[in-house]
């Protein structure tokens, strides 16, 4: 097969390879954003609580999910990469800053796409409240608790952290004691 390159064609063939086309990695970037896009805020609020911050950390984000798309092999679900890619750029971030995440009272509500009755319920003040106690967690509480928030399942919260089930299982349930104390401590 012989390596060629032309402007009007939707698969470049490479060495041997298919390349996905700018076209085709815009809609699939716009189509993640358009579902996720109210996840990877989330996920981002609950590692950065300055609003400047956060919004640079988002950028850093969205970015690396753009970076990362012609890697995509399909192997898991597009919602599991972005958050992968999403907590894997939040770490990155939180040992740049070699601190503790800050915390701050002003959190801004973070609309959620999805009708879910449980996010309805909560109002304005358990949110900052919940959101404040996620950030005092370790990371790796923080990290399972945020997933499991996010709906998603054992198996996928593995994936995106690449640990086992059973690890995904002792952290979840480690991180939700450590978050019922810090609520319990703050009544």
């Amino acid at each position: 097969m012989a390596d060629h390159w032309a402007a009007g064609d939707s698969a470049l063939p490479i060495a041997g390879l298919e390349a996905i086309s700018s076209v085709d990695r815009n809609a699939q970037y716009e189509q993640i954003l358009a579902a996720y896009g109210s996840a990877l805020v989330r996920v981002t609020a609950s590692y950065e609580s300055l609003p400047q911050a956060r919004e640079d950390l988002l950028q850093e984000i969205l970015l690396a999910i753009w970076k990362a798309l012609p890697s995509f092999r399909g192997d898991c679900s597009e919602k599991t990469f972005a958050l992968r890619v999403a907590h894997n750029r939040c770490l990155t971030h939180v040992w740049k800053r070699g601190k503790s995440p800050q915390s701050r009272a002003d959190i801004p509500e973070v609309p959620d796409a999805r009708k879910d009755p449980e996010a309805l319920a909560i109002d304005a003040r358990r949110r900052e409240t919940l959101l404040a106690a996620i950030r005092a967690l370790p990371v790796n509480y923080r990290q399972v608790i945020t997933l499991a928030l996010e709906d998603l399942t054992p198996a996928e919260i593995a994936t995106v952290l690449g640990v086992t089930e059973n690890n995904v299982a002792v952290r979840l349930n480690r991180a939700r004691k450590a978050l019922r104390r810090i609520l319990e401590d703050r009544q």
